[in-house]
């Protein structure tokens, strides 16, 4: 029997089946020993096969998942600060959407820029959806700033959309947006992904909760991952929401190549095996130095290059 993973609570899988039942599955032991280093080797938006058992009474033993099928795609991220684990967000995604905020709480660029490279890596298109942008209403230095944010990102090349879950700005394209595809939602916990999605998909029913007053950083409302139909033309993939996001498998050669706008410059320095940090006749300092490279893209990179060569983040074993 096949299915579709469309949900994860992290000790059961809910399966949608090829037939149309929803099975509550769990994985076997040994699954887990198959070179997959990750808290989660099997994740929603997975093709799955199962097999069942019955039990000495006759009865039915339960599902359980005994392989998964060839991915088209995934996005991963490093499970916590001192894990060597990865955790997989989801699979087999058309699109992913980074639900970002500018305030209550503002997201910073450096998040922005790691989930964007590593999508890039795992060949993820991606939107950044900008919400909240009814508390800018009386901020004309936060508009600016929304503004420029969005510039920077478009002028790379990446689709932004500015939207309000609670006066519905924005949320008849951002739908559109989604009819037809499957969708991950991601994004700090507090930029509001729960409202987001009961604004567009109503009977989802997700709870919701407020910003913490202390830190000023949301509180996590989704504790797994699941997939939502969005009127049986299309799924979403809500995730639990993150603050930080780290990335596996990308060797610092490699990364040029996932921020677009620096892979463009480096085809000019001098040296092919460039790291874009001190050697001469290097083509993207100049861009960077000349504006053509958004400092703060540049510092993100930097960023991601020392975490390489520090081996915070490992390649899966």
């Amino acid at each position: 029997m096949k299915g579709l993973v469309i949900k994860n609570t992290g000790y059961w899988y809910t399966v949608l089946t090829d037939d149309g039942a929803t099975i509550d599955c769990k994985v076997k032991g040994n699954f887990r020993l198959k070179g997959i280093r990750s808290t989660n080797p099997v994740a929603v938006g997975d093709r799955v096969i199962l097999n069942g058992n019955v039990n000495v009474n006759g009865n039915d033993g339960g599902r359980w998942i005994t392989a998964i099928e060839d991915r088209k795609n995934y996005i991963i991220r490093k499970a916590s600060n001192l894990s060597k684990q990865s955790s997989i967000l989801a699979a087999n995604v058309d699109q992913a959407m980074l639900i970002v905020t500018i305030k209550q709480p503002e997201t910073s660029t450096t998040f922005i820029d790691r989930f964007l490279a590593s999508a890039e890596a795992y060949r993820v298109p991606v939107i950044l959806v900008f919400n909240k942008v009814d508390l800018l209403h009386d901020d004309p230095d936060a508009l600016r700033y929304l503004d420029m944010i969005q510039a920077l990102y478009d002028g790379i090349g990446y689709r932004c959309l500015a939207v309000s879950a609670t006066e519905g700005t924005g949320l008849d394209q951002l739908h559109s947006m989604l009819q037809g595809k499957i969708t991950l939602l991601s994004g700090n916990s507090g930029v509001g992904k729960s409202t987001l999605i009961n604004a567009i998909v109503p009977t989802a029913n997700l709870r919701t909760a407020q910003i913490s007053d202390a830190h000023n950083q949301g509180m996590h409302t989704t504790t797994f991952s699941e997939m939502i139909t969005i009127g049986g033309n299309g799924w979403l993939i809500d995730t639990p929401g993150i603050r930080g996001f780290g990335t596996f498998d990308i060797e610092p050669a490699e990364l040029t190549s996932y921020f677009r706008e620096i892979f463009q410059f480096s085809r000019d320095c001098r040296f092919s095996d460039c790291t874009h940090t001190h050697e001469p006749g290097c083509a993207v300092l100049s861009a960077v130095e000349n504006h053509y490279i958004a400092l703060s893209r540049y510092q993100s990179y930097l960023s991601m290059l020392e975490d390489k060569e520090e081996g915070k983040y490992r390649k899966p074993e």
